[in-house]
């Protein structure tokens, strides 16, 4: 396994093996800011509905919303591409590969 400090840990649904990986602390702040923005743009068009604002505005907004968060999906996925599943693959951790391709076809 490619441990290191801070290393979070994942489950496999099917029998509970777990495979450990390192998350860059930085890569990890950087997407948690960008989640902490998306909540907070969420919580402005929850505002703007709640004030009635027009329906127009109120899609551009979701929409922002939306590119934001699958901006962060795909940020995710190039990151765990090019550190877990590298890792995974150079362990013969097919299930962990396998797993990720279920993830990502839900994703898009």
């Amino acid at each position: 396994m490619h441990a290191a400090s801070g290393n979070s840990a994942h489950t496999h649904e099917e029998d509970q093996t777990r495979h450990s990986h390192y998350h860059d602390p930085a890569e990890k702040k950087r997407q948690l800011n960008r989640i902490a923005r998306a909540i907070g743009h969420l919580n402005h068009v929850k505002s703007m509905i709640e004030n009635d604002v027009d329906c127009a505005d109120v899609l551009i907004q979701l929409a922002a919303v939306n590119a934001a968060l699958r901006g962060l999906g795909k940020e995710i996925i190039n990151e765990h591409m090019h550190h877990c599943i590298t890792h995974a693959i150079e362990d013969g951790d097919l299930q962990a590969v396998e797993e990720f391709q279920k993830a990502v076809q839900k994703f898009i």
